[in-house]
């Protein structure tokens, strides 16, 4: 397989956002300890005692990364299938190249414009950018199944 240069660089990109989502859960964990302030009573229980079983302005910063994790979900996993099938699909190897750029890089903006609360419309700027090579990925899967 890593004898496609598409299927290659997929693999890149693809690698690049899974570690990037990692990274968000670590340092998700990794405020929650150091802060001493648990979601869970079981959690704070298990690191103390109830009494950090509380809110802490660095804890809420971690669930909006919560939801940026939610969000990666939500649309990473959708790229890894269609970035795998259209990458069988032989595609230009630089306009492959440039598709999965576009994403990994809008995911990124993405994930630094939430976490670091950039002004509006960064972060939904970096989604739609991020969309833009999906759909046309999807269109393109499409159309090869439909005239094969």
């Amino acid at each position: 397989m890593m004898e496609n240069e598409v299927f290659a660089s997929f693999t890149f990109y693809s690698t690049i956002l899974i570690i990037k989502m990692y990274v968000l859960a670590i340092i998700t964990g990794q405020v929650r300890l150091r802060k001493k302030a648990f979601a869970n009573p079981e959690d704070a229980l298990r690191n103390g005692g109830l009494q950090y079983f509380r809110e802490d302005p660095d804890v809420e910063r971690c669930r909006r990364q919560v939801l940026a994790h939610r969000n990666d979900m939500e649309n990473i996993f959708p790229f890894l299938f269609l970035g795998a099938i259209y990458s069988l699909l032989d595609p230009n190897l630089i306009v492959a190249r440039i598709h999965f750029l576009i994403f990994c890089v809008g995911r990124i903006v993405h994930t630094v414009a939430y976490l670091l609360r950039l002004k509006a419309p960064t972060r939904s700027v970096a989604y739609s950018v991020a969309q833009l090579p999906c759909f046309s990925m999807a269109l393109q899967i499409l159309f090869a199944v439909i005239t094969h």
